[in-house]
C-alpha cells in the first residue's frame, strides 16, 4: 500500500484488508442498507428495471463529488434512505462498455454498510422499481451479479465479529492557512488562505455525509474557520478545546492524548478539527484503541509527517458492540485548486 496520502484521493482499511486508491476509469459508490431482523441480519436489495436485475443501491460519482458523497446521494435518490456510511466493505472491479464505442473501461464500485433501523425505503420508480428486505442468505440467492457478493461477504463477516454497528469519529486537519512567513501577528490568529476558505466548503459537504452530532475544534482561528461552513449549515454548537492546539500538543502531549481518549469514550458521531503537529499524539491513541490485529484495521492511516494534507479527513469507525474499539479507518485528501 501507499505509505502516504500524497498520491491518492481516498483510502480505507478494515480487518478484511486495505484499499489505497481509486484506480479505475469509471468510479461508482454504493451502500448496503442493513437492519437486525427477527431471524438475524437483513439487507435491502433493489430491482433495476433497466437491467432487470437485483443489486445494491449504487451509482457513478458526479464531477466534484467524493466517493462517500456519491454513495449517500445515490441511496437517497434511488430508495429515499438517508443513512450514514458505516463500515467500509469492499471495492468491486469489472469492465463496462465505453459509451463512445471505444472498447471497454475499467470500473470500481466502493461500498459501505448503512444501518437502516427505523427508515422505510421508497423506490424512485425510474431506476429502481422495487426494494425488498430479505435475509442475507436470501440476498445471496437473489443477486444477479457475482461481483455483488463480495460486499455481502464482508458485511456478514463484520456482523459475526460484532463490528457492524459503528459510529464515526472524524479527525480533520484545518484547511490551507496563510503562510507563517507572511503572518506577523499572534499565531493563534493566523487565518485561512483564499484556497483554504474554498476547501472549507468542500470539506463541509464531505463531513456532512457522516452527520456528526458534536463538533469540536482547537480554538485557534484557522481551525474554527475550517469548520465554519459546516457549523453554519447544521447550526450545531462548536466546542473549542485548548488541548488540541499546537502549543498544548508540544508542551503537554499527555493532555492532548487524554482529551482525545475522552472523545473516543463518548461513542457518538463527532468531528474534531486540529493542527498538523497534534496528529502524532492522536495517532498514538488510535493505535491503542484499534481492534486487533491493529495493523490491518489501521493500514490506511498515514504514518509520515505531515500525515494529512491541509483539509484532509481521517474517519475512524468505532464498533459499538466492540467496546468502542476502532474497527476501520478511512482517509480522504482535500479538494484543492
Amino acid at each position: 500500500m501507499s505509505a502516504h496520502p500524497d498520491d491518492r484521493a481516498a483510502a480505507w482499511s478494515t480487518p478484511d484488508g486495505a484499499v489505497t486508491a481509486p484506480g479505475a476509469e469509471v468510479l461508482a459508490a454504493g451502500m448496503i442498507p442493513w437492519r437486525p431482523g427477527a431471524e438475524g441480519l437483513e439487507v435491502l436489495v433493489i430491482h433495476r428495471p433497466r437491467y432487470d436485475d437485483w443489486s445494491w443501491p449504487k451509482g457513478k460519482v458526479d464531477d466534484g463529488e467524493t466517493l462517500p458523497e456519491a454513495a449517500a446521494r445515490e441511496l437517497a435518490e434511488e430508495v429515499a434512505l438517508t443513512l450514514r456510511p458505516g463500515l467500509p466493505l469492499a471495492v468491486t472491479r469489472y469492465d463496462v462498455p465505453d459509451r463512445k464505442g471505444k472498447g471497454m473501461l475499467s470500473k470500481e464500485v466502493w461500498y459501505w454498510a448503512g444501518e437502516a433501523t427505523g427508515q422505510r425505503p421508497t423506490p424512485d420508480g425510474d431506476e429502481v422499481d422495487e426494494a425488498r428486505w430479505v435475509s442475507s442468505a436470501r440476498a445471496r440467492e437473489m443477486l444477479s451479479n457475482a461481483t455483488d457478493l463480495e460486499p455481502l461477504d464482508r458485511l456478514e463477516r463484520a456482523d459475526a465479529r460484532g463490528h457492524l454497528r459503528t459510529v464515526p469519529l472524524l479527525v480533520l486537519r484545518h484547511a490551507k492557512a496563510k503562510p507563517r512567513s507572511s503572518w506577523s501577528r499572534a499565531e493563534q490568529e493566523r487565518p485561512l488562505a483564499a484556497t483554504g476558505r474554498r476547501q472549507a466548503h468542500s470539506v463541509a459537504r464531505l463531513i456532512a455525509v457522516w452527520r456528526p452530532e458534536r463538533v469540536v475544534s482547537s480554538p485557534w482561528r484557522r481551525c474554527v474557520e475550517t469548520l465554519a461552513p459546516f457549523v453554519k449549515a447544521t447550526r450545531l454548537p462548536l466546542k473549542t478545546k485548548s488541548a488540541f492546539t499546537e502549543t498544548t500538543a508540544r508542551e503537554k502531549p499527555k493532555k492532548t492524548r487524554r482529551a482525545f481518549r475522552d472523545l473516543l469514550a463518548r461513542r457518538r458521531p463527532q468531528v474534531l478539527c486540529l493542527h498538523r503537529p497534534v496528529i502524532p499524539s492522536i495517532l498514538e491513541e488510535v493505535d491503542d484503541a484499534a481492534a486487533r490485529p491493529a495493523s490491518d484495521v489501521l493500514a490506511a492511516l498515514p504514518r509520515r509527517d505531515p500525515h494529512l494534507r491541509p483539509g484532509g479527513v481521517l474517519v475512524l469507525h468505532q464498533g459499538l458492540d466492540a467496546k468502542g474499539a476502532v474497527v476501520a479507518a478511512e482517509v480522504y485528501d482535500p479538494w484543492s485548486d
